[in-house]
């Protein structure tokens, strides 16, 4: 899935998970040379930093960065903060849960933006989801058109070029059994992403957290085998 240096440039944002590495996949199969970039913001689940690293080499992205920023500073979230990851909750069925993280796609696309000024693309790659998800606010249409609007008049690519950004997510509306569908078909190693909130000793995914239900919800109801380590199913 490689391409040359005469392929068009993208910037994907790389966590590890099954979103954002099908995400790159499809930048990839677009013909994109795909730059990655991965957060490390004090996550509980930091394994995923290992997923993203391991993602991008699989799929043979053209770079890929780690920016460091600690989000515990701010805290307000059962990933980066002192509060237990709730288990056996329904994904979506009520308010907006502790698992959301304070600002985190929007302080994550700014420090995408920034790449995309330096790599020199107007093409944003985002694993945002409105169908399966938790509830979050940041995975919205709205957001990211929102995004798009400030992107132009906050850089110099922008303000004295006329570049448009486009924030491309390109699994928005697709149900998680149809990522995993499409990550499959794309040649995703499903192996080495990462979903869980609340990792257990061992390598292991708790089964138990919204993350992980979504996850194992999507891998049966596309018929495939998720190869992912749970410790509770």
């Amino acid at each position: 899935m490689s391409h040359g240096n005469d392929s068009p440039r993208a910037v994907v944002l790389l966590s590890g998970g099954l979103d954002s590495a099908t995400t790159l996949a499809v930048a990839l199969s677009e013909g994109f040379a795909c730059h990655c970039l991965t957060v490390d913001y004090g996550q509980r689940h930091r394994v995923e930093l290992e997923a993203a690293a391991a993602v991008a080499r699989q799929l043979r992205a053209a770079s890929h960065r780690v920016v460091t920023m600690d989000l515990r500073a701010i805290g307000g979230s059962a990933l980066t903060d002192d509060i237990e990851v709730p288990h056996h909750d329904a994904p979506g069925s009520g308010p907006i849960p502790v698992t959301y993280v304070p600002a985190r796609n929007t302080v994550l696309l700014a420090l995408l933006l920034g790449l995309a000024e330096v790599v020199g693309t107007r093409d944003l790659f985002i694993g945002a989801n409105a169908v399966d998800y938790s509830g979050y606010p940041d995975c919205r249409p709205e957001f990211l058109r929102a995004f798009e609007e400030l992107a132009a008049l906050a850089t110099r690519a922008g303000v004295e070029d006329g570049v448009r950004f486009r924030v491309h997510a390109p699994l928005l509306h697709l149900a998680k059994a149809e990522i995993v569908r499409l990550g499959t078909g794309l040649g995703v190693d499903h192996g080495l992403t990462w979903s869980c909130y609340d990792p257990r000793p061992g390598g292991l995914a708790c089964g138990l957290c919204d993350a992980c239900i979504l996850r194992l919800r999507g891998f049966e109801e596309a018929g495939i085998p998720d190869p992912v380590p749970y410790a509770e199913v």
